[in-house]
């Protein structure tokens, strides 16, 4: 069972991260100015808090692609050993996909990243490959539980996720390795390519839940 979310949804991410694309390579001034006093305000902060720096190196690696692809890997092998095939589809197609897409826009668009920050990465920043694993694995948990859960705990669910992909793009910024655009373009790949991948694997014209009807018999015709 993987739960579906309105076809407008995707559709919409999708529209807003070219959008945001499109005003990122067009050096709109007001996004600049935006993401220039953010990393300002977390440099001067960082400065001032070495040791929450050095937190942050450790705690954001959570969502660094060896640990996100064998987490997503691991999770699909799981899945299918219980007979999940669409879930586990789903999964290892997430795990594949969102690394693939937004390495290939770093690959693409030129997008420096912030200067002398607290960790070094050399290469475009344009949309955060951490924020995006981050999101799209908070998805994926979102949208295989939520069939499975009732009451309060799925907007538990949801909040939980939400704080995890939260917390990992707040320490990409905070560390100096992304402009605060580079997340929310994150944010946005992940939530236009989940759930399309989801719709893909699990076609809306199959009932979450269903099961397959049985035959009339012939012989009671």
């Amino acid at each position: 069972m993987i739960a579906r979310p309105p076809l407008a949804v995707p559709l919409l991410a999708l529209a807003a991260f070219l959008v945001l694309l499109a005003l990122t390579l067009g050096g709109w001034a007001p996004l600049d100015r935006f993401d220039a006093a953010a990393s300002d305000g977390f440099r001067e902060h960082g400065t001032a808090n070495p040791r929450l720096v050095s937190v942050l190196r450790v705690a954001t690696d959570v969502a660094a692609t060896v640990p996100f692809v064998a987490a997503g890997l691991l999770v699909g092998l799981a899945l299918a050993a219980r007979s999940r095939r669409r879930a586990a589809a789903f999964c290892v197609a997430v795990t594949v996909v969102v690394p693939v897409l937004w390495g290939l826009m770093h690959a693409l668009v030129h997008h420096p990243r912030p200067v002398d920050g607290f960790v070094v990465v050399h290469s475009n920043g344009f949309p955060s490959g951490h924020t995006s694993n981050a999101a799209a694995a908070a998805l994926v948990a979102v949208l295989l539980l939520w069939p499975r859960l009732a009451g309060p705990a799925r907007p538990v669910a949801v909040a939980l996720a939400a704080l995890f992909a939260l917390f990992v793009a707040l320490t990409r910024v905070a560390l100096l390795a992304h402009w605060p655009t580079d997340v929310l373009g994150g944010w946005l790949l992940a939530l236009a390519v989940v759930p399309l991948l989801a719709r893909i694997v699990d076609p809306p014209g199959r009932a979450v839940g269903s099961r397959p009807q049985a035959r009339p018999d012939r012989a009671a015709r």
